[in-house]
């Protein structure tokens, strides 16, 4: 077709990317007499990966056609009289693509780079493309996906009609696509309000409509049978209905493919399956429903309970924080959950191993790859070594049931071992109560956990392939506690605290705090410590802190040191009154604690023997004792 318009059509490969290249093909026209009078840079590199999934290297690689290219091309050719100056850009380049960070930032590069040339009075187009016809073939992503999201396929000729009118008009930057809206912007909204697309008209249009609409007669209908049924044949119904209306969103035959208690993100829901469900919902029930339903009720049981609301008007209300009789009431354990070295997997080996005397100190575990023998040195001012390879560890550490918690391997392996085993203890904790762990969603149960090391993540950054986007909540401490709250969803405070040694009791003390207030109504408290690497042990021997055979011989002329040691160990209380009132076994009672400081000791981990008395007769002073 050009050659018919009397054009001639060269092919020439260049690294548009590479300045050198694209200077030398710009030399070789201009010695071979030709003019440049139009670009246009269509180079790109698409990559479907989320920004939070994608490393610095990656992140170059990808914006490095658009970016580096455009760049070049402006320098090159800034005093060259240009008729045109064409960006092709993308839609992503407008409003982001969560499956697509880096080409996003690439794109909205080139609309800022019009803008600037435009400022200094050269020419410039950034035209952002919707998907062509011609690309069909989008690798990972499904076209069929791509259209009930609302975006569609456009014809080519339109397409360069659009492009014609860009250049006719000198337009610096505009966007071209083919878009249902009334199945777009549900979408592209169904976590939070865009003031993007809020003025335009097709969205205006279709909100008025959707308010005009409503079937009353489905709703009507659907209403008055459901409010016939009793109120566990109304929560079953509802629930059924969820779970097969989620199932078929996501293309499952059954609606046993969709676990009633599964978060719906983990079950494989993103917002255009969100919307769609909420769409399916709407029609079947004939209520109007929020776009963010999905993620305001994150599984099949809370959006049932959520619908059957809406249908009766009625729901059984989460307690919120309550008057308790008085700030000192007695708290009470309830239950107990631990891990230790020695293969106490429960609070009865424990105590069987302390009745015994048993030495569980050991040397580093092998399977974890310390390597003791290059770390060791009896020289405490060995740089980089350590004079003890002794001390207390979970053999078990790495082992978990991660398909018993519903996680993915691939996220396990991210996941700090600390957080596996809380997982488990909690549940343990949970049972040992006689409560079924299900039945605390949605209480105002606490979770106060005491931890000292976060450095999992350094140890096993370069471990897997694709668990960048994992590390950081498998790794940072706040999700020690979150974590549990979120399993079990736990509405209760989530607090991971780190007070060095003291930092389980610290946390046992903030739970009984909690509770006693009316915060919490049930609370899990403790701590957990697992190190991830040998580096405890080399910065403790720079300051001698270490006992060279591995024992604390506390109050011993021998005293020449500490041993590290791991474990987990929570337990599970609860205001003395209502534990009675529940039936719960007492195991324990809590009637006062305290938290102090040493302030100016005589060295920053010095104890500081007044501080402690102070906090001592502080606790007994709580509980209505005296020393």
């Amino acid at each position: 077709e050009l050659s018919a318009l009397g054009a001639v059509a060269e092919v020439v490969s260049c690294d548009v990317a590479d300045r050198a290249a694209v200077a030398g093909l710009l030399a070789g026209l201009a010695a071979d007499g030709h003019t440049v009078r139009s670009v246009f840079h269509t180079a790109a590199h698409i990559a479907l990966e989320p920004l939070g999934e994608t490393d610095l290297t990656r992140f170059a690689e990808v914006v490095r056609a658009k970016v580096a290219g455009a760049a070049h091309l402006d320098e090159l050719l800034d005093d060259a009289e240009l008729d045109a100056f064409v960006l092709y850009s993308s839609t992503a380049g407008i409003w982001g693509s969560g499956a697509h960070g880096a080409y996003s930032a690439g794109n909205a590069y080139l609309g800022a780079l019009a803008e600037r040339r435009r400022a200094r009075g050269a020419t410039a187009t950034t035209v952002a493309w919707g998907i062509w016809a011609d690309d069909r073939d989008l690798g990972r992503v499904d076209p069929q996906q791509i259209l009930r999201s609302g975006l569609e396929f456009m014809d080519p000729e339109l397409a360069l009609a659009g492009l014609r009118q860009a250049l006719d008009d000198d337009e610096t930057a505009l966007l071209v696509a083919d878009i249902a809206w009334d199945r777009y912007h549900p979408v592209f909204t169904s976590v939070r309000p865009s003031p993007l697309f809020a003025e335009l008209p097709d969205v205006v249009r279709l909100g008025r409509a959707g308010q005009a609409a409503g079937d009353d007669a489905t709703k009507l209908d659907f209403v008055v049978r459901t409010r016939a049924l009793a109120p566990a044949d109304q929560e079953r119904l509802l629930l059924d209905l969820v779970r097969t209306e989620a199932a078929t969103s996501l293309g499952h035959v059954s609606a046993d493919a969709v676990a009633e208690d599964r978060a719906f993100r983990e079950a494989g829901f993103d917002s255009l399956t969100a919307v769609d469900l909420r769409n399916r919902l709407a029609t079947a029930t004939g209520l109007t429903l929020p776009s963010t339903m999905v993620f305001d009720y994150p599984n099949p049981v809370a959006l049932a309970e959520f619908l059957r609301t809406q249908v009766v008007g009625t729901r059984a209300q989460v307690a919120g924080p309550v008057a308790v009789a008085g700030y000192d009431e007695p708290i009470a354990i309830i239950a107990m959950s631990c891990r230790y070295p020695g293969g106490a997997g429960v609070p009865e080996q424990l105590w069987d191993l302390v009745a015994a005397g048993s030495d569980v100190i050991s040397e580093f575990p092998p399977e974890r790859g310390w390597d003791a023998a290059g770390l060791y040195d009896p020289d405490p001012d060995r740089s980089g070594k350590t004079y003890s390879t002794l001390g207390g560890f979970l053999r078990e550490a790495a082992d978990f049931d991660a398909s018993f918690f519903g996680i993915s391997p691939r996220e396990a392996l991210s996941m700090d071992p600390q957080q596996r085993l809380l997982l488990e203890t909690s549940w343990e904790a949970f049972e040992r109560a006689g409560i079924d762990p299900a039945t605390v969603r949605g209480s105002l149960t606490g979770t106060f956990v005491g931890a000292s090391y976060q450095d999992y993540g350094s140890a096993v950054l370069n471990a897997a392939e694709g668990s960048e986007g994992h590390m950081i909540t498998g790794s940072v401490s706040s999700v020690l506690s979150g974590r549990v709250a979120y399993l079990f969803g736990l509405e209760g405070p989530a607090v991971t605290l780190d007070t060095a040694c003291s930092s389980s009791l610290v946390a046992l003390h903030l739970a009984c705090q909690s509770l006693r207030s009316g915060e919490s109504s049930l609370a899990l408290a403790g701590g957990v410590t697992v190190m991830a690497t040998p580096a405890p042990w080399v910065g403790f021997s720079r300051q001698r802190a270490m006992a060279a055979d591995g024992r604390c011989k506390a109050y011993a002329e021998a005293a020449d040191g500490m041993t590290l040691a791991e474990g987990v160990g929570l337990v599970l209380v609860e205001r003395l009154s209502d534990a009675q009132r529940n039936g719960h076994e007492v195991l324990a009672v809590i009637r006062g604690s305290a938290v102090n400081q040493d302030g100016a000791s005589n060295g920053m981990t010095a104890p500081n023997g007044p501080a402690q008395q102070r906090v001592i007769r502080a606790a007994l002073a709580g509980a209505g004792l005296t020393p």
